[in-house]
């Protein structure tokens, strides 16, 4: 096992001619007959030669990876009056007043949305980790009280007809635009942002307070959101 992690490889002529700075993209050259040893050779010759960093990556192949994923949940109420939710997180911001969403027809919640024409998407949030994982795991076409096993209450939204759930903090509230059950995609227009004052600081969210969770797709983990690294359409302007 080889267990120097980065080295500094040389550059080759041929990249010096093109211009290639220690930026540039690396590669681990194959050398001699035994390529594995001529490798490891050269790894430790660059190490102690000097020259551009060697960063070691691993493939992962083409899944549904990335950070951040949201954990958002959906709720509708269904034809018979009563509230449903699941958890999603396959969506975003697809409009500046539109939310768009991958879910399947399958799903209860979907039915429900299709049926009423709204729903509201609730930002997951740390306190209420199993609850919200809950409404991901049971069906609503095989649990009828699915809510209120994951111990939420709900209060009909004052813009669309769907309810919002009472316990987490930050939600939209949507009229559905369209669903084409073929791609699962479900638009919906986003009618108002409700955000519980639970949560405000001075008249603004405080992200410290709402603690709301993104989906870690890497290591099937929820992870809470909350130190602000820096201030978004200002940073960058240093670099120009």
């Amino acid at each position: 096992m080889l267990l120097i992690h980065r080295f500094a490889v040389p550059l080759l002529p041929q990249e010096k001619a093109m211009g290639v700075g220690s930026a540039g993209r690396t590669r681990i050259p194959q050398v001699g007959i035994l390529p594995v040893f001529g490798r490891i050779l050269y790894c430790f010759y660059a190490a102690f030669g000097g020259g551009r960093e060697i960063m070691m990556r691993k493939n992962f192949g083409a899944k549904a990876y990335c950070y951040p994923q949201p954990v958002f949940i959906l709720a509708a109420y269904g034809e018979d009056g009563k509230a449903n939710a699941m958890n999603a997180a396959w969506g975003g911001i697809s409009e500046e007043n539109e939310l768009s969403m991958c879910i399947s027809a399958g799903h209860k919640t979907t039915k429900d949305i299709l049926a009423r024409g709204a729903f509201t998407v609730s930002m997951a949030d740390a306190d209420h980790v199993a609850a919200c994982d809950y409404v991901g795991l049971v069906s609503g076409n095989s649990e009828k009280n699915k809510l209120e096993r994951a111990g939420f209450h709900t209060v009909k939204s004052e813009f669309v007809d769907a309810p919002l759930i009472e316990e987490l903090p930050v939600a939209l509230e949507c009229r559905l635009k369209s669903y084409d059950p073929e791609s699962c995609r479900m638009v919906g227009e986003i009618v108002n942002v409700s955000v519980d004052e639970r949560v405000l600081t001075d008249g603004k969210v405080d992200v410290k307070k709402a603690k709301p969770i993104t989906f870690d797709p890497f290591n099937n983990a929820y992870v809470v959101l909350g130190d602000t690294v820096g201030a978004a359409f200002h940073d960058g302007k240093a670099l120009k």
